[in-house]
């Protein structure tokens, strides 16, 4: 049978997304890479948990301020020009990180720094690289189909990449983590020169200022409650829940007694979770409710944590992190696939860069305030904590998702 005609590699219906996910699968790997090894060079040099949350935060922050304005730019010029650009921007900030660490002239604020002009980047590079996705589809009833294979191949880099990396951390060092990033980027570059229908599409022009369309952008949402609820909920789980991440490398040194080689297992097994979590998504039936699955994956993500924060047996922690991605990944792409799926095609832009604001504004913020608790009470108790605030997260939206769907009613 032809994998196109099910339903879920049915996007694969379309060359130019085969290409776009191809170049992004190996972005993605090497981005990755890069992350976890300046994850672990701050850990290295600080031993603080509180300096992985500033590492997290120099990075997504910036994100944070500039993804409105990126999608504004996503509206209003070509997504096919703006992500050749940020990709080669990313390129050279990788070369760059690699100089550093390769001739041994680095310091902490050095590496920040080039994580901000990073997070910069990212900016307008996810706004415009989300709405192009839309560009290279034969069909909007394959949008579904292709968030999740987008997700699940970022979900696959979790999981192969950080092991990866923790190898090559301990017999080459960081340096070479970063140039085989750099050179991941040209992938996306090459399938970008190969595509044919984004280069033909024009982009909008607007007469209206700028922080006009920001502010249509956040009306939208206000009147359109049921697609606020989604980006609120994920803004709220991106401050408390989500950082959860941060404290993966004191698990892997101080809990469990490991080295970088660890940190990549355990990130790599949270890595397969999140693949088996897109794959789920992209496999559901067009009558499945992805708010019911929404609310579902958050209760799982919430027990996970409590349960892997009291776990000491390497082995059955590991078990715990799988489901520790699944709820993760499919959490924020149910919410992205709903966002997306009902928004209005003039407002899509602003809306996703709404949403990634959301997501790169509180992740960061929350990074800081997880690694500040853990140095006072720390990484299991936090952990626990972050499960039972996420299980109480869970109830008060859906009680809030019922009132708005009465109410519509």
């Amino acid at each position: 049978m032809n994998i196109s005609h099910i339903n879920t590699f049915r996007a694969f219906r379309s060359t130019d997304y085969t290409l776009y996910l191809t170049g992004r699968a190996l972005s993605q790997f090497g981005s990755v890479m890069q992350q976890t090894a300046v994850i672990w060079v701050i850990y290295t040099i600080t031993r603080s948990p509180f300096m992985l949350g500033v590492t997290i935060f120099a990075e997504q922050f910036p994100a944070f301020l500039l993804s409105i304005f990126g999608g504004v730019a996503a509206d209003r010029y070509s997504r096919y020009k703006i992500v050749n650009i940020t990709q080669t921007a990313a390129m050279t900030q990788a070369v760059l990180l690699a100089v550093l660490i390769l001739t041994h002239h680095y310091v902490v604020w050095e590496i920040l720094t080039l994580s901000v002009i990073l997070g910069i980047i990212n900016a307008f590079d996810i706004p415009a690289r989300q709405i192009m996705i839309q560009e290279v589809l034969h069909s909007k009833a394959d949008l579904p189909s292709a968030l999740s294979l987008s997700a699940s191949t970022a979900s696959l880099a979790q999981l192969l990449a950080p092991a990866f990396s923790g190898i090559i951390l301990e017999r080459f060092g960081a340096g070479v983590c970063f140039l085989l990033n750099a050179a991941s980027f040209g992938a996306v570059i090459v399938a970008l020169a190969f595509m044919k229908q984004p280069k033909t599409i024009k982009p909008q022009r607007s007469d209206k200022k700028v922080f006009t369309e920001l502010a249509e952008g956040f009306i939208y949402i206000w009147k359109t409650p049921a697609i606020g609820i989604i980006i609120l909920m994920l803004a709220i789980m991106g401050m408390f829940v989500l950082p959860y991440n941060t404290l993966v490398p004191v698990f892997a040194k101080i809990v469990f007694k490991g080295n970088a080689t660890t940190f990549g297992y355990i990130t790599s097994f949270i890595g397969s979770g999140a693949v088996a979590g897109t794959i789920v998504l992209a496999s559901l039936k067009k009558s499945a409710s992805l708010r019911r699955v929404l609310l579902s994956c958050s209760v799982i993500l919430g027990i996970a944590l409590i349960v892997f924060s009291q776990i000491r047996i390497f082995p059955i922690a590991m078990i715990i992190a799988v489901f520790i991605g699944f709820g993760a990944v499919a959490q924020f792409t149910s919410s992205n696939i709903i966002v997306q799926s009902e928004s209005d095609p003039g407002m899509r832009g602003k809306v996703v860069s709404i949403l990634i604001m959301a997501m790169f504004g509180t992740l960061p913020l929350g990074s800081v305030i997880v690694g500040a608790v853990s140095e006072k009470i720390g990484a299991p108790d936090t952990i626990l904590f972050q499960g039972i605030l996420g299980l109480i997260i869970v109830l008060v939206f859906y009680c809030l998702m019922k009132r708005s769907e009465l109410k519509k009613r």
